[in-house]
Protein backbone atom coordinates (compact mmCIF):
# COMPACT_ATOMS: atom_id res chain seq x y z
CA UNK A 1 0.00 0.00 0.00
CA UNK A 2 1.06 3.58 -0.60
CA UNK A 3 1.38 6.41 1.87
CA UNK A 4 -1.89 8.12 2.74
CA UNK A 5 -0.94 11.31 0.90
CA UNK A 6 -1.21 9.60 -2.50
CA UNK A 7 -3.94 11.37 -4.48
CA UNK A 8 -7.00 9.71 -5.97
CA UNK A 9 -8.28 10.82 -9.38
CA UNK A 10 -12.02 11.58 -9.33
CA UNK A 11 -14.05 11.48 -12.53
CA UNK A 12 -17.73 11.80 -13.34
CA UNK A 13 -19.80 8.81 -14.47
CA UNK A 14 -18.80 9.37 -18.11
CA UNK A 15 -15.11 9.13 -17.22
CA UNK A 16 -14.38 12.85 -17.50
CA UNK A 17 -11.44 13.65 -15.15
CA UNK A 18 -12.56 16.21 -12.57
CA UNK A 19 -10.05 16.65 -9.77
CA UNK A 20 -7.58 15.11 -7.35
CA UNK A 21 -8.87 14.19 -3.91
CA UNK A 22 -7.36 12.77 -0.74
CA UNK A 23 -8.19 9.37 0.72
CA UNK A 24 -10.58 10.89 3.30
CA UNK A 25 -12.74 12.42 0.57
CA UNK A 26 -12.57 9.20 -1.45
CA UNK A 27 -13.74 7.15 1.53
CA UNK A 28 -16.55 9.62 2.20
CA UNK A 29 -17.76 9.27 -1.41
CA UNK A 30 -17.65 5.46 -1.14
CA UNK A 31 -19.50 5.37 2.18
CA UNK A 32 -22.17 7.75 0.85
CA UNK A 33 -22.60 5.47 -2.18
CA UNK A 34 -21.56 8.22 -4.57
CA UNK A 35 -19.01 6.03 -6.42
CA UNK A 36 -20.45 4.15 -9.39
CA UNK A 37 -17.22 2.36 -10.33
CA UNK A 38 -13.50 2.32 -9.61
CA UNK A 39 -10.48 1.80 -11.84
CA UNK A 40 -6.75 1.26 -11.43
CA UNK A 41 -4.77 -0.32 -8.67
CA UNK A 42 -5.92 -0.48 -5.09
CA UNK A 43 -4.19 2.30 -3.17
CA UNK A 44 -5.54 1.71 0.31
CA UNK A 45 -7.66 -0.77 2.22
CA UNK A 46 -9.02 1.03 5.24
CA UNK A 47 -10.52 -0.78 8.21
CA UNK A 48 -13.65 0.45 9.94
CA UNK A 49 -15.70 -0.81 12.85
CA UNK A 50 -17.05 -4.28 13.60
CA UNK A 51 -20.39 -5.18 12.01
CA UNK A 52 -22.79 -6.07 14.81
CA UNK A 53 -24.60 -8.73 12.77
CA UNK A 54 -21.72 -10.43 11.01
CA UNK A 55 -19.01 -9.77 13.57
CA UNK A 56 -16.66 -8.83 10.75
CA UNK A 57 -14.62 -5.67 10.49
CA UNK A 58 -15.61 -3.34 7.68
CA UNK A 59 -13.01 -2.90 4.94
CA UNK A 60 -13.08 -0.08 2.41
CA UNK A 61 -10.81 -0.45 -0.64
CA UNK A 62 -9.81 2.79 -2.36
CA UNK A 63 -8.64 2.60 -5.96
CA UNK A 64 -6.49 5.01 -7.96
CA UNK A 65 -9.50 6.29 -9.94
CA UNK A 66 -13.05 6.67 -8.65
CA UNK A 67 -16.00 7.63 -10.85
CA UNK A 68 -18.85 9.41 -9.11
CA UNK A 69 -22.50 9.48 -10.13
CA UNK A 70 -23.71 12.12 -12.56
CA UNK A 71 -21.77 14.27 -14.99
CA UNK A 72 -20.21 17.67 -14.57
CA UNK A 73 -22.71 20.41 -15.57
CA UNK A 74 -20.05 22.08 -17.71
CA UNK A 75 -18.53 18.92 -19.15
CA UNK A 76 -19.21 20.01 -22.74
CA UNK A 77 -16.94 23.02 -22.18
CA UNK A 78 -14.07 20.73 -21.20
CA UNK A 79 -13.92 19.36 -24.73
CA UNK A 80 -14.50 22.54 -26.75
CA UNK A 81 -12.81 25.88 -26.12
CA UNK A 82 -12.60 25.48 -22.36
CA UNK A 83 -9.87 27.52 -20.71
CA UNK A 84 -8.85 26.38 -17.22
CA UNK A 85 -7.88 28.92 -14.57
CA UNK A 86 -4.32 30.21 -14.74
CA UNK A 87 -2.05 29.42 -11.80
CA UNK A 88 1.71 29.62 -11.39
CA UNK A 89 1.95 26.02 -10.21
CA UNK A 90 0.27 24.69 -13.36
CA UNK A 91 2.13 27.19 -15.56
CA UNK A 92 5.54 26.17 -14.22
CA UNK A 93 4.69 22.51 -14.74
CA UNK A 94 3.40 23.19 -18.25
CA UNK A 95 6.83 24.64 -19.04
CA UNK A 96 8.68 21.84 -17.17
CA UNK A 97 10.13 24.36 -14.67
CA UNK A 98 12.23 25.75 -17.50
CA UNK A 99 12.88 29.43 -18.02
CA UNK A 100 11.61 29.84 -21.58
CA UNK A 101 14.23 32.51 -22.21
CA UNK A 102 17.53 31.10 -20.93
CA UNK A 103 16.43 27.45 -21.12
CA UNK A 104 17.62 26.47 -17.64
CA UNK A 105 15.75 24.50 -14.99
CA UNK A 106 14.97 26.26 -11.71
CA UNK A 107 13.24 25.38 -8.45
CA UNK A 108 9.77 26.85 -8.16
CA UNK A 109 10.78 29.63 -5.77
CA UNK A 110 13.20 31.01 -8.38
CA UNK A 111 10.57 31.14 -11.14
CA UNK A 112 8.06 33.81 -12.07
CA UNK A 113 5.22 34.45 -14.51
CA UNK A 114 6.25 36.61 -17.46
CA UNK A 115 3.82 38.25 -19.88
CA UNK A 116 5.18 37.86 -23.41
CA UNK A 117 3.33 41.01 -24.43
CA UNK A 118 3.66 43.11 -21.27
CA UNK A 119 0.57 44.28 -19.42
CA UNK A 120 1.89 47.82 -19.78
CA UNK A 121 1.61 47.40 -23.57
CA UNK A 122 -1.90 45.99 -23.53
CA UNK A 123 -1.00 42.35 -22.95
CA UNK A 124 -3.41 40.09 -21.07
CA UNK A 125 -3.03 37.54 -18.29
CA UNK A 126 -3.87 34.43 -20.33
CA UNK A 127 -2.20 31.07 -20.91
CA UNK A 128 -1.24 32.07 -24.45
CA UNK A 129 0.52 35.23 -23.26
CA UNK A 130 2.41 33.95 -20.23
CA UNK A 131 5.54 31.85 -19.89
CA UNK A 132 7.72 30.58 -17.10
CA UNK A 133 10.75 32.79 -16.56
CA UNK A 134 13.55 32.85 -14.05
CA UNK A 135 13.53 36.04 -12.03
CA UNK A 136 16.76 37.24 -13.60
CA UNK A 137 15.39 37.00 -17.14
CA UNK A 138 12.08 38.50 -16.07
CA UNK A 139 13.84 41.49 -14.53
CA UNK A 140 16.01 41.92 -17.62
CA UNK A 141 13.03 41.78 -19.99
CA UNK A 142 11.05 44.21 -17.79
CA UNK A 143 8.10 45.84 -19.60
CA UNK A 144 9.38 44.97 -23.08
CA UNK A 145 8.43 42.34 -25.62
CA UNK A 146 11.00 39.60 -26.27
CA UNK A 147 11.91 41.31 -29.56
CA UNK A 148 12.44 44.66 -27.84
CA UNK A 149 14.60 42.99 -25.19
CA UNK A 150 16.48 40.91 -27.81
CA UNK A 151 15.40 37.71 -26.05
CA UNK A 152 14.32 34.52 -27.82
CA UNK A 153 11.43 32.35 -26.60
CA UNK A 154 12.34 28.67 -26.77
CA UNK A 155 8.71 27.46 -26.84
CA UNK A 156 5.30 28.82 -27.77
CA UNK A 157 2.88 29.23 -24.82
CA UNK A 158 -0.43 27.35 -25.04
CA UNK A 159 -3.61 26.88 -23.03
CA UNK A 160 -4.07 23.35 -21.63
CA UNK A 161 -7.36 21.50 -22.01
CA UNK A 162 -9.32 20.52 -18.92
CA UNK A 163 -7.79 17.02 -18.76
CA UNK A 164 -4.30 18.45 -19.26
CA UNK A 165 -4.95 20.94 -16.47
CA UNK A 166 -5.94 18.11 -14.11
CA UNK A 167 -2.64 16.43 -15.02
CA UNK A 168 -0.70 19.64 -14.34
CA UNK A 169 -2.34 19.90 -10.91
CA UNK A 170 -1.37 16.35 -9.89
CA UNK A 171 1.38 15.14 -7.58
CA UNK A 172 3.14 11.77 -7.97
CA UNK A 173 0.74 10.58 -10.66
CA UNK A 174 0.64 6.78 -10.88
CA UNK A 175 0.99 4.91 -14.15
CA UNK A 176 -2.69 3.91 -14.38
CA UNK A 177 -3.82 7.45 -13.53
CA UNK A 178 -1.44 8.84 -16.14
CA UNK A 179 -2.69 6.45 -18.81
CA UNK A 180 -6.28 7.41 -18.03
CA UNK A 181 -5.54 11.14 -18.23
CA UNK A 182 -3.48 10.97 -21.42
CA UNK A 183 -6.37 9.16 -23.13
CA UNK A 184 -8.34 12.40 -22.68
CA UNK A 185 -5.62 14.65 -24.14
CA UNK A 186 -6.07 15.94 -27.71
CA UNK A 187 -4.39 13.78 -30.33
CA UNK A 188 -1.82 16.46 -31.16
CA UNK A 189 -1.37 17.61 -27.56
CA UNK A 190 2.08 19.00 -26.76
CA UNK A 191 1.87 17.36 -23.34
CA UNK A 192 0.94 14.01 -24.92
CA UNK A 193 3.99 14.24 -27.20
CA UNK A 194 6.22 15.20 -24.29
CA UNK A 195 5.06 12.29 -22.13
CA UNK A 196 5.45 9.86 -25.04
CA UNK A 197 9.00 11.11 -25.56
CA UNK A 198 9.83 10.77 -21.87
CA UNK A 199 8.38 7.25 -21.84
CA UNK A 200 10.48 6.26 -24.85
CA UNK A 201 13.62 7.68 -23.25
CA UNK A 202 12.85 5.79 -20.06
CA UNK A 203 12.53 2.51 -21.97
CA UNK A 204 15.82 3.15 -23.79
CA UNK A 205 17.61 3.78 -20.52
CA UNK A 206 16.25 0.67 -18.78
Amino acid sequence: MLSLDQQVLRTDATGMPLEWIGYQDAVKLIVLDQVCYSLGRELYRLHGGINAQSGRRTEIPVNAIVATHGSHPNAHHFYDRYTPPLSNRALFRRDEHLCLYCGRHFPEFELSRDHVKPLAQGGVDTWENVVTSCKRCNNHKAARTPEEADMQLIAIPFAPTHAEYVYLQGRRILADQMEFLVAHFPRHSILRQRLSREHAELLQGS
